[in-house]
């Protein structure tokens, strides 16, 4: 018996070693595992990065290019009516294609709202304009311009930024 009991403690031992050895390597794949989620969760927070920079970029477009405040940055002093649409209208297609290259990181949705305050914004300086003779005054343009916004509730600016805050929240 001398015999089988050594053999039996040898079978343990064995056992045991092998329990061992599949402890090891079950501790060296889940290390692995945890490395591999690290790894992506580095490549998804660099996207969730981008994806909040292009809308905070596209939220610094629609405060810009709100009417109200398109009119207060650009210089009105001894400029025509045609000078001043042909300004605000630089700017507002400038302020645009500043941002263009960031639709990528935005739902389409987004973007089309964004094309859609910007045209809205050229739709209505061109007909507030056309309603003066073209060598006036370019403060009749902004006193037009302001009077059109304090009077309707067609601001699409705002509508933008509230859509780019629910999108920022659903990232965050």
């Amino acid at each position: 018996m001398d015999l089988s009991a050594a053999m039996v403690q040898n079978i343990i031992l064995g056992a045991i070693f092998m329990f061992l050895i599949a402890i090891a390597w079950l501790l060296a794949e889940f290390k692995g595992m945890k490395d591999n989620i690290n790894e992506r969760m580095g490549i998804n927070n660099e996207v969730i990065k981008l994806k909040l920079q292009a809308l905070e970029r596209f939220t610094l477009f629609a405060e810009r290019s709100a009417l109200k405040n398109l009119v207060s940055r650009t210089p009105s002093a001894g400029t025509t009516v045609l000078d001043l649409q042909l300004s605000l209208l630089e700017t507002l297609r400038t302020e645009y294609e500043y941002n263009v290259s960031q639709q990528i990181y935005v739902d389409p949705k987004m973007w089309k709202a964004i094309g859609n305050l910007k045209d809205q914004n050229i739709f209505i300086i061109n007909q507030l304009a056309a309603t003066l003779p073209s060598n006036a005054n370019g403060i009749e343009l902004c006193k037009r311009i302001l009077d059109y916004v304090a009077s309707t509730d067609a601001d699409l600016s705002a509508t933008v930024l509230q859509a780019l805050q629910y999108e920022a929240k659903k990232i965050l």
